[in-house]
């Protein structure tokens, strides 16, 4: 299997809270919407993928369910620019024992988010 592209999609329980949490507080750019309505599509960057918003659940997924997993330049700086904002910080940076920064945090419905710091000297940043 050659994969060209990927894609997380997530059927959030309200559409338009989560538009608002994905695009104007978490800031991923807009990749491109589809349909119309409340239920609309709309599928924003994730550095190499995608998460597409579409649809609706009759209620938040039960656990456990999709996890997202997302490398930022800077965890402390990003937790700072989250601060104030509505995001549910499950926990605040820590470097984990196995060398990686990660911040937890929550969507509205309650998928789990990491946000992750691959430091300069960690293995993950180099190829043997």
């Amino acid at each position: 299997m050659h994969v060209l592209c990927s894609r997380i999609l997530l059927r959030p329980a309200d559409p338009e809270r989560s538009r608002r949490f994905y695009g104007e507080t978490l800031g991923l750019a807009v990749y491109r919407e589809f349909g119309t309505g409340p239920d609309r599509g709309t599928v924003y960057f994730l550095g190499g993928g995608f998460l597409e918003l579409s649809g609706r659940a009759p209620a938040p997924p039960a656990t456990p369910g999709p996890r997202l997993w997302l490398q930022v330049a800077d965890v402390r700086a990003t937790h700072e620019e989250l601060r104030g904002k509505d995001v549910r910080v499950v926990r605040e940076p820590v470097t984990e024992p196995w060398g990686l920064i990660e911040m937890w945090l929550e969507d509205p419905d309650g998928v789990p988010i990491v946000v992750v710091e691959v430091p300069e000297r960690h293995p993950l940043r180099h190829r043997p």
